[in-house]
């Protein structure tokens, strides 16, 4: 029986590792590398096993930094069964087909480029096509449910409380009468965010495999935040600028419109034109709003009194190009929610180039920001930034809102790992260096576990 780990382990992105038992292999996640140009072509090169000895696969969650190399690993022949709660199975239908799509466009645009230089074409990475044939071998399983899903290899998914049907995943695994658990946290969420549960306790492990993405640092408080945000929007209305707000579809964008929803009144709301500019955030939320029984109490609470998740009377959900274009023409007054989240594409890139360099304009950062993004330079404070090409003088104001992250912070991850009655041996993975020796020093000083940060290819006995 051992570990393999592959991606997510110089960085935060590409999630995927191996578990191989009895004859059988097992793929945990097959994420997409993001990020800088030179990482993101590193999805393009072989993956780092044979495609032909995987058994079957085992998604945490639908992030395209988790499922987003699923396509491809169909495309290069895999035909088995590709497990994930049953939510995510909804969320990948979205995912999975909107990155195929914008990897045609990215191929597209790269090769005109190629033609005038008289340079090789390129094929996307994978297509529409590709995405489909993947989303038929999906099956959802429930929370809390035990499936033995080969011989000697069992699972269980439990709430990570990230995003909706994001889990953690307990692997039993069974070999010459031998058997070993391995618990792979996925993504983990903060405890008491809104609309759903806090991260499941697992109390039994042999090997637990750990995300750090905040492995070394604590978000604000949650009061702390909502009042930051009242007070950002208090700030631009006073300017008479727009507020931008970059936002991960999946996600962020329904905590963010929980939020303006609850708090429509006091932030006087009503002054405002709101716009979710992001088909797929808009469907995202549709899937949301079906899956009621994995809500927390409060969201639970607040369905059943009014039908429905907070109300906003203002807001626009813009799907077209051409009603996302119109909003450029409003220099004041319009809160815009679109994605992506880290400003490497999409619609929120257009709304920059309006108005990054206009004062009075707003850009509210709610996520995390990896590095080489165009959401870390602004984060980061950089005077200019480059857009499609161009050079813009960032002029806007930048807030940062930390406490809005769907990301468990240090004491977060510590709880968590905390629920362990047995002391099992933790693998650091998922995090920035620093944040993953940060928290690694952690688990061995305040827990004395036995904790590592593995390395790309390391190969691990149980």
């Amino acid at each position: 029986m051992h570990i393999e780990f592959y991606g997510a382990t110089s960085g935060i992105t590409g999630s995927c590792h191996i578990l191989r038992a009895n004859g059988h292999t097992v793929l945990l996640d097959c994420g997409l590398i993001q990020g800088r140009r030179e990482e993101m072509e590193k999805n393009r090169l072989p993956f780092p096993f044979s495609v032909d000895e995987i058994s079957a696969v085992v998604l945490s969650h639908g992030h395209i930094d988790h499922s987003g190399r699923i396509p491809l690993l169909v495309k290069q022949g895999y035909q088995g069964p590709i497990y994930a709660q049953n939510a995510t199975v909804d969320l990948c239908d979205i995912l999975l087909q909107d990155s195929a799509f914008l990897q045609e466009k990215d191929a597209q645009y790269e090769n005109k480029w190629r033609q005038r230089k008289k340079k090789p074409l390129i094929e996307p990475l994978y297509t529409v096509a590709d995405a489909r044939d993947a989303l038929e071998n999906l099956v959802g399983l429930k929370y809390r449910e035990k499936r033995e899903i080969l011989p000697g290899v069992h699972i269980r998914y439990r709430d990570a409380g990230h995003i909706l049907g994001s889990s953690s995943v307990e692997v039993w695994l069974n070999e010459n009468g031998k058997e070993r658990k391995v618990v792979f946290s996925g993504d983990l969420g903060q405890y008491d965010t809104p609309i759903l549960n806090d991260p499941a306790a697992i109390e039994e492990a042999d090997h637990v495999i750990v995300e750090s993405t905040y492995g070394n640092r604590r978000h604000r408080n949650r009061q702390a935040t909502i009042d930051e945000m009242g007070q950002i929007i208090t700030e631009a209305a006073h300017e008479r600028g727009n507020l931008l707000i970059p936002a991960f579809s999946i996600g962020r964008s329904q905590e963010v419109l929980y939020y303006l929803g609850k708090y429509y009144d006091q932030w006087e709301l009503g002054r405002w034109q709101v716009f979710l500019d992001s088909p797929m955030a808009i469907r995202a939320s549709k899937v949301y709003w079906e899956y009621p029984h994995l809500y927390d109490e409060e969201a639970t609470k607040l369905r059943k009194k009014i039908h429905e998740m907070p109300h906003l009377q203002n807001l626009q959900l813009t799907q077209s190009p051409q009603e996302s274009m119109a909003i450029n023409r409003i220099k004041s007054g319009a809160i815009i929610i679109s994605a992506s989240g880290m400003c490497t594409g999409g619609r929120i890139v257009h709304h920059l180039k309006h108005n990054i360099s206009r004062r009075g304009a707003h850009i509210m950062i709610v996520g995390y920001q990896a590095h080489g993004t165009l959401g870390r330079a602004l984060v980061d404070g950089k005077p200019t930034v480059r857009i499609h090409g161009d050079e813009y003088r960032v002029k806007a104001k930048i807030h940062t809102v930390g406490g809005l992250s769907a990301h468990a912070d240090v004491d977060n991850l510590s709880k968590w790992i905390g629920n362990f009655k047995q002391k099992p041996h933790v693998h650091v993975v998922h995090g920035e260096p620093e944040s993953k020796q940060d928290f690694r020093d952690r688990l061995e000083r305040d827990f004395n576990l036995q904790a590592d940060v593995p390395g790309p290819g390391d190969v691990l006995a149980l």
